[in-house]
């Protein structure tokens, strides 16, 4: 194992918040911050320069938001890891950062520890999402209109936690994500999704969703 220090870029226009952050990162001698932006295309113009292995994106700064810039960093360097930090009122964004490459989300009130530990997982490639959070998108996706659910059931024969997982895979939710917002392990996640490609009688995502879509649509 390579001793390198954990590269992370802090991208917010809150310079006492930075400050704040930096404070505690240093504190880590694992840790090393290598560049900080004041908004999304002053954090892609310090990519290749800054190097980083994380970048910590607030969801809310000018000139360009958290979700474009994390959309625009995993375009142009894959491998870097984003973490959104975010305040519970932001929510709504929650989804479509997700869903444009991010790692996960952070509260602003988060502890020093669990922001160390937070970065240190997303560097090892897990999902990020605090529990109020994962509830919210558990909320979401479960917004869904009767008339949607009862389609789905009367297709294709599912239980109430298929089609609450079905319409999430509809919804463009991947598994990963689909486990941490139903608190489902990996394995769980992944036996329902088989089970639904078996009663829809595909096995492919983008096959069982075109065969969702028929049937809503009807």
């Amino acid at each position: 194992m390579s001793e390198s220090k954990i590269r992370v870029l802090l991208a917010d226009d809150q310079s006492i918040l930075v400050d704040g952050i930096r404070s505690v990162l240093s504190s880590c001698d694992e840790i090393e911050v290598v560049g900080i932006a004041s908004d999304g295309f002053e954090a892609i113009e310090l990519l290749e320069s800054a190097k980083p292995d994380v970048v910590l994106m607030d969801i809310r700064m000018p000139n360009m938001n958290g979700v474009i810039a994390t959309q625009e960093v995993k375009r142009r360097h894959p491998e870097v890891k984003v973490l959104i930090l975010t305040t519970f009122d932001d929510s709504d964004y929650i989804l479509n950062a997700i869903n444009n490459g991010a790692s996960g989300y952070l509260l602003k009130d988060t502890s020093s520890a669990a922001l160390i530990d937070a970065i240190k997982n997303a560097y090892a490639g897990d999902t990020i999402l605090p529990a109020k959070i994962a509830r919210r998108i558990a909320d979401a996706a479960r917004m869904v209109t009767s008339d949607r659910e009862i389609k789905l059931k009367r297709a294709f024969g599912f239980s109430d936690r298929e089609v609450e997982i079905a319409v999430m895979l509809y919804e463009g939710f991947t598994n990963k994500q689909i486990a941490s917002a139903l608190k489902l392990t990996d394995g769980t996640a992944r036996n329902y999704i088989s089970a639904i490609y078996v009663k829809i009688g595909c096995s492919a995502r983008a096959d069982a969703v075109a065969r969702m879509k028929d049937i809503i649509s009807q």
